[in-house]
């Protein structure tokens, strides 16, 4: 009867463990924000090729190892920065995000503090052997990653400029590396800038109790709602005025025009639906801004291409 039994127990076994080592893979990813660092990733490569990049043919940009080598560094920084801000954030992520800390849990802590560390170093060493200036850009990078996690998001104003600061840092740099200096790449910049500084404030106000146990001084639990309503639609209405700048004054073309056209209505949607003030409205305009940003991917992908052929 025993014998019977056991190949039973050795399968059940084994499907535990397969579900544990799935979880903690699973759990691991999801503590580096691996897809968030796909789409930087992909951003990058589009950014770069098609915006910063416009003179080299393909064939040279696919062989030139020093961008792809600061691309690399910038997944690794990317991953590490987010394992290291859920490290600070772990007890407020048990309330906002209950699903990805549990899946979490199956991983020990120490062993997220052991990957960051090994992301980090892998990443300034491959920085490097690339140049001193490319070591040093990322050392600064690293540090704010760490220092945003560690004191500036729960400092006022700063945590939202600090972080939409570290996620166009990256794109900054490939900026100052390929010298592309121009009115257009400058409004655009600006554009992103302000949609990414709305998502931080529309997600703030959606966890504006929780920041607020934690300790986490925002824009929303700091403001009263009315003010901070201003605020956001302030900033959509200036994202609105950059738009029509980009379309009238810099002569773009193509699926971009067609993207920051369609923006304009887009951004009214969004007004619109804050202004209703509910937290579902609130939810529905963070994620339509989040997808509009991923629609610009795509349209500076086609632009570009449309451009090439």
């Amino acid at each position: 009867m025993n014998s019977e039994k056991e190949p039973f127990q050795q399968k059940n076994y084994i499907q535990k463990s397969f579900f544990y080592r799935f979880s903690q893979f699973v759990g691991f990813l999801l503590g580096a924000r691996f897809f968030v660092a796909i789409l930087l990733t992909f951003a990058l490569y589009v950014s770069t090729f098609f915006l910063f990049n416009q003179d080299e043919t393909f064939r040279k940009f696919v062989f030139d190892f020093k961008v792809h080598g600061i691309i690399f560094c910038t997944v690794l920084t990317i991953l590490a920065g987010g394992i290291i801000n859920q490290f600070y954030d772990f007890e407020k992520d048990h309330i906002v995000k209950p699903f990805r800390t549990r899946i979490q849990s199956f991983i020990k802590q120490k062993y997220f503090l052991y990957a960051y560390l090994f992301l980090s170093i892998l990443s300034l060493g491959v920085a490097w052997t690339i140049s001193h200036r490319v070591f040093v850009f990322f050392v600064v990078y690293q540090f704010f990653m760490w220092f945003y996690s560690h004191k500036l998001s729960r400092i006022l104003i700063l945590n939202n400029l600090t972080f939409v600061s570290l996620t166009l840092y990256p794109f900054f740099g490939m900026m100052v590396y390929y010298e592309t200096f121009s009115k257009k790449v400058l409004l655009m910049a600006i554009f992103l800038f302000l949609i990414l500084l709305c998502i931080d404030i529309v997600k703030d106000t959606l966890t504006k109790s929780v920041d607020k146990a934690f300790g986490y001084i925002t824009i929303p639990n700091y403001f009263k709602n009315k003010n901070t309503k201003i605020i956001i639609v302030s900033l959509l209405m200036i994202t609105m005025g950059v738009s029509m700048k980009l379309i009238l004054r810099t002569g773009i073309s193509g699926f971009m025009a067609y993207y920051f056209a369609g923006g304009l209505f887009v951004f009214i949607l969004c007004i619109y639906l804050l202004l209703n003030d509910s937290r579902r409205s609130k939810f529905i305009t963070l994620n339509i801004l989040r997808f509009w940003v991923f629609v610009g991917i795509i349209a500076m992908l086609l632009n570009g291409l449309e451009g090439k052929l």
